[in-house]
């Protein structure tokens, strides 16, 4: 069987920083290739307009993702290779936010890393990101869909994390919130005993609610809602939603249940609820709306990880975040909390 040709980044394709996480650095394309040229270097996000730039057909509507040195140092390849054999089959192809391996330029990612240094010393990089470079020996990039509104400027984007959108098996039988709220009251407990601002966010449960005003009262809490009523009629009995809920109830090797804490089903059952779903919304309301789930990459509960997931729910439990215990919390945005609503029992 012939192996099929690998991509490979031109020499001369011109980078401009986009956004980073903890374990990526997201790059635009801008530019032209030029044969021979020997130090592709990033750009400032005013040097080219990449709506004029006659790029390659295969990099036309996608974005670079390029890898930072972590402690996990898990390779793109084995990244790839667990997203097209565990993840891909479980969505379809328009669901997913997909990632195509792709040879890098020798000196691309040094040159990228000298960017990210200038850009620490001018203010313009996140001060938490500061510290953190690509891994100069990592040979590949991803490919990745470009979710933004570049080229459309009329559409909006909302970009959420639908989480737990069941309750976790181990959760008591009388609690009054979800995991994911839960965790939510916990951390601003901790926040407030240093003075921080306390956090808010939709419940999940909400999000695959029948009852089409509680997915409305959490898209008053979605990252980029620019019209609630709109997105709420999007995100209503959504079938992307409603796969991932039926995914997670199927996978439900978490809490403090189920296989070997460092196991497969474990790592996937963990993916499937730390996704972030985008949905890309044209200004004009008969025009498509595109939806795909990012951030897919296996979780690995490999240094320490697992046993991170098996404390925190241990504490969840034990100090009454789940019953909702706790003076210091209010009555929050969880489903399970308000009894106005109808009830949630059938999501658990």
């Amino acid at each position: 069987m012939t192996k099929p040709n690998l991509l490979e980044l031109p020499l001369g394709v011109q980078l401009v920083y986009l956004a980073e996480g903890g374990a990526n650095v997201i790059y635009r394309f801008v530019g032209n290739p030029v044969l021979g040229k020997k130090d592709p270097r990033p750009l400032s996000p005013s040097a080219l307009d990449a709506d004029r730039c006659n790029l390659p057909p295969q990099f036309k509507g996608k974005l670079l993702r390029l890898r930072k040195e972590t402690a996990a140092d898990i390779s793109y390849k084995e990244i790839v290779q667990n997203f097209d054999t565990i993840i891909r089959p479980l969505f379809n192809p328009e669901e997913l936010v997909d990632q195509t391996l792709i040879r890098l330029p020798e000196g691309l990612l040094s040159s990228c890393n000298e960017q990210l240094r200038t850009a620490e010393r001018n203010g313009a990089r996140p001060k938490k990101r500061h510290g953190g470079y690509l891994c100069v020996h990592e040979p590949f990039g991803l490919l990745i869909t470009d979710m933004t509104t570049a080229g459309d400027p009329g559409a909006s984007l909302a970009e959420l994390k639908p989480k737990w959108l069941i309750q976790s098996p181990s959760a008591p039988a009388t609690a009054h919130r979800c995991r994911t709220c839960a965790l939510r009251e916990m951390k601003n407990r901790e926040g407030q005993l240093q003075g921080l601002k306390d956090q808010r966010s939709f419940c999940p449960l909400d999000l695959v609610s029948e009852q089409y005003e509680n997915v409305l009262r959490a898209t008053g809490l979605i990252k980029g809602c620019k019209d609630r009523s709109r997105l709420a009629r999007i995100l209503y009995r959504n079938p992307i939603l409603q796969r991932l809920q039926s995914l997670q109830k199927t996978e439900r090797d978490v809490g403090l249940q189920g296989p070997a804490a460092q196991s497969r089903e474990m790592s996937l059952a963990m993916t499937l609820r730390d996704c972030t779903m985008f949905i890309k919304i044209p200004h004009d309301e008969k025009s498509p709306v595109q939806i795909r789930l990012g951030d897919l990459d296996l979780k690995t509960g490999a240094g320490g990880k697992a046993g991170y997931w098996r404390d925190l729910e241990t504490q969840l439990i034990n100090q009454g975040w789940y019953r909702g215990s706790n003076r210091s919390q209010d009555s929050g945005e969880c489903a399970l909390h308000n009894p106005r609503r109808p009830s949630q029992s059938h999501l658990s």
